[in-house]
């Protein structure tokens, strides 16, 4: 059988019909370090040694020798379930900043990626991590840095694009499957990566548009029925009004293709019975994570301090 593209995701992968990627994109690594200009120092973890699942794990470097204990980030990278990963210097440079910026620990998580791995896979190993972090809530799990200084009453989630899209649905899963031994503050979901078979309002009704975001859902999920399946369409999903986060803020850029389903997102959320608070924020004239293109522009760091104050809130009330 000759080979052929089975999916040109350009520029950021290719697909082959024998199984073969060729990723264009976030495909560059940088070890773990202790980051002079943020002051923050990260190490990579394995979750277990029966898990496909590792993490890297960051703290301020001035937090390891005090007896204070920070709120925990779980953080969920972009990449459309296929490119980038936890190790790439555009995650690893931003975490550190954020997580500078917040004083918080956070944990990066290096799931599965499509389509080697193709979905659920991405979505179980991201609730394994969340049970990882769980883990420590009696102070003898396997990561003495969350033993000593993590504070499992005050977790936050965040991530862009596919790690949005994640973020939800844990979300989902946590209100029928309880999570144990962690208290989920709030969750922020950057870019999320949702879509639709029918165009919203507003939303590009460009055919080749709007197949690029098809096929890449496709080969992700291969099995999916589609993009109204709830997993990428969370306004079809009757188990919405369940959703185990209780504070959530979206944000959208304003020449995003998917900022109308950031906004469809709060509407649906805000109308199916849910009991919990749903914010917007948009920043207008930038486009999908331009926060991670262009990490010193305005925006980019107004964007940072809101995800920083929005896990500080409680603390300055």
């Amino acid at each position: 059988m000759e080979t052929e593209v089975l999916y040109d995701l350009s520029p950021f992968a290719r697909i082959f019909n024998d199984g073969r990627v060729e990723r264009l994109w976030g495909t560059e690594t940088v070890p773990p370090s202790l980051d002079k200009k943020t002051g923050v120092r990260s190490k990579d973890v394995a979750l277990s040694s029966d898990s496909a699942v590792s993490a890297r794990l960051y703290i301020p470097e001035a937090a390891i020798d005090s007896p204070q204990k920070l709120p925990v980030l779980v953080y969920y990278h972009g990449g459309c379930f296929i490119f980038e990963t936890a190790w790439s210097p555009t995650y690893h440079n931003y975490l550190n900043a954020l997580v500078a910026e917040a004083n918080v620990i956070a944990v990066s998580v290096e799931y599965r990626r499509a389509p080697e791995d193709p979905l659920p896979a991405a979505y179980d190993d991201s609730w394994t991590t969340l049970k990882w972090v769980a883990s420590h809530s009696t102070g003898n799990g396997p990561e003495e840095r969350l033993n000593s200084h993590a504070c499992l009453e005050k977790v936050f989630l965040a991530g862009d694009s596919a790690g949005a899209n994640i973020i939800h649905n844990m979300g989902i899963r946590s209100g029928e499957e309880k999570l144990n031994g962690i208290e989920v503050a709030g969750i922020m979901m950057v870019h999320p990566y949702f879509w639709g078979n029918e165009p919203l309002p507003s939303e590009t009704t460009e055919p080749e548009k709007r197949s690029f975001y098809e096929m890449l859902w496709r080969a992700a999920n291969p099995m999916s029925p589609g993009c109204d399946d709830p997993l990428v369409n969370p306004g079809m999903d009757s188990r919405l009004s369940g959703l185990g986060w209780n504070k959530v803020l979206v944000c959208v850029a304003g020449k995003d293709v998917l900022k109308y389903r950031g906004w469809y997102y709060k509407e649906t959320l805000s109308q199916s019975g849910w009991s919990g608070v749903v914010e917007v924020m948009e920043t207008p004239g930038e486009d999908h994570v331009f926060h991670l293109s262009n990490p010193g522009c305005d925006n980019a760091g107004k964007l940072m301090k809101k995800l920083a104050s929005f896990m500080t809130e409680d603390e300055e009330a």
